[in-house]
């Protein structure tokens, strides 16, 4: 078994250990429990999983200064949501509309989901990914004051790397919009852009000379979450993970769909329980957390299986 001493801002506790034997059974040359490299599958939810959430989902932020700079554009925007929340620097309103989404009450995230489109539509895909990128490298978190491109949860990266080294092929499969995460992905987990699983927007083919543009259309191809994470991870990939780790009632079909019969699978729950370091909220989580207990997947405390949470800490 190779990189286990990346595993440094890991604390000894069983969850590590967990890790650690899963990856050595089906490593390990002999085990009877052994995969070969091309069944070694790992799929990570993105928001709240290997970055934070909160107060806001990053891409939110981003999203919701489109939004403002739309509704001073066209001040008829400004009665309705989203853009009403947007023009008024409330972010109460997105944050409820998430809960509430994780919660079964989807109407507020419907209402998003259908402005979300007409937002960037007519944006060439380089030109989304150039505004992207430019976001996360210059825009600071409200709290931690540092860039969002900064803010990876250290001891996922690590693991990530140790997967890695392990032969295995990670993915990130997340309800955070594809190319909004393929223009840093590569840069902040070493996740190239064709490994990037998540929700969409339907696309246009314009002829221009001897080239085309690729633009966005005013509708969502997909919502990458739930129900839809392990369809989306099937037609991408062609095979079941076997690892898999989220953070809410929103990744529990993508855990459930990592287990097979007959075949090992480590599904991993990320909880925040750390105010000091991060946050402690188990809000959009209820529902994840109850089934992690009720059927045994590994639960990863923030607060008591890691050493440090960002590279920043300024607790370490």
């Amino acid at each position: 078994m190779h990189g286990i001493d990346e595993l440094t801002s890991w604390k000894d506790t069983a969850t590590l250990q967990a890790i650690v034997d899963f990856v050595d059974a089906v490593t390990r040359e002999g085990s009877d429990t052994w995969l070969s490299p091309a069944e070694r599958i790992a799929v990570f939810d993105n928001d709240g999983t290997l970055w934070p959430e909160k107060p806001m989902i990053i891409q939110l932020d981003f999203t919701l200064r489109r939004f403002a700079a739309l509704a001073e554009a066209t001040p008829s925007l400004r009665e309705r949501q989203p853009y009403k929340a947007a023009w008024s620097g409330d972010g109460s309103w997105l944050r409820e509309a998430m809960l509430k989404h994780y919660n079964g009450d989807g109407a507020d995230m419907a209402v998003l989901l259908h402005e979300v489109p007409a937002a960037f539509a007519g944006m060439t895909i380089e030109a989304y990914l150039e505004e992207a990128a430019a976001f996360v490298t210059e825009s600071a978190h409200t709290r931690f004051g540092v860039p969002y491109i900064d803010l990876a949860y250290v001891p996922m990266l690590e693991l990530m790397r140790f997967l890695d080294a392990n032969g295995f092929t990670t993915y990130i499969a997340s309800g955070g919009e594809r190319d909004f995460m393929r223009a840093f992905a590569e840069r902040m987990y070493n996740v190239p852009p064709e490994r990037i699983i998540g929700s969409s927007l339907k696309l246009s083919f314009e002829e221009e000379e001897d080239s085309v543009r690729i633009v966005y259309r005013p509708e969502m191809n997909v919502f990458d979450d739930g129900e839809e994470k392990p369809k989306n991870i099937w037609s991408r990939i062609g095979r079941r993970p076997v690892i898999a780790g989220g953070n809410s009632n929103g990744d529990i079909a993508m855990l459930r769909f990592a287990n097979a019969r007959g075949r090992p699978s480590l599904r991993l729950l990320v909880r925040h329980d750390d105010p000091e370091r991060e946050y402690a909220d188990d809000g959009g989580a209820e529902a994840a957390l109850a089934r992690a207990q009720e059927r045994g997947w590994t639960v990863i405390s923030m607060r008591s299986d890691w050493s440090r949470v960002f590279a920043h800490d300024p607790h370490m």
